[in-house]
């Protein structure tokens, strides 16, 4: 987290540079995968760079848009049938990827504070997760395996 304004307006162009250049190559990515679905290294460019945004925007102290692009990344890496991902899945992830970039042009550049109501995050974070079927494997189920008598 950045220690006062100086600070912040210093590194906040690199940022927004940086995760233009992150979004811009998950969009080509996902553009890519319209035409050869099983195409693993454009799934795996999709998670490296929204990984990378999330590890980038958590460096800047924001939350919203670092939880965001893990969740997507999560989504993505663990889907039960990656190579799989149909027109309806592809849209969802467009509209996630849309919708950060949106949320990088909010972040006001005196204070690094993005006000938002995350009820849209959460409304197509859920949408994905209808579209890409997920692993049943997860924390939760591990959770109640090791808890169970």
């Amino acid at each position: 987290m950045m220690n006062n304004a100086n600070e912040w307006q210093t590194a906040l162009p690199d940022f927004l540079l940086e995760a233009e250049t992150l979004l811009a190559k998950s969009e080509e990515c996902l553009n890519h995968l319209h035409l050869i679905r099983n195409d693993s290294d454009a799934i795996d460019c999709m998670k490296i760079s929204l990984s990378r945004l999330a590890e980038k925007a958590e460096g800047l102290a924001l939350q919203a848009i670092s939880e965001f692009s893990r969740h997507i990344q999560y989504l993505i890496a663990n889907a039960a049938s990656p190579m799989e991902l149909h027109d309806q899945a592809l849209s969802a992830l467009h509209d996630c990827l849309t919708l950060l970039a949106w949320q990088l042009e909010l972040i006001d550049t005196r204070t690094g504070e993005l006000a938002l109501d995350e009820s849209e995050q959460t409304k197509l974070i859920a949408t994905v997760t209808l579209q890409i079927p997920q692993k049943d494997f997860s924390y939760k189920s591990q959770q109640r395996v090791h808890h169970s008598p």
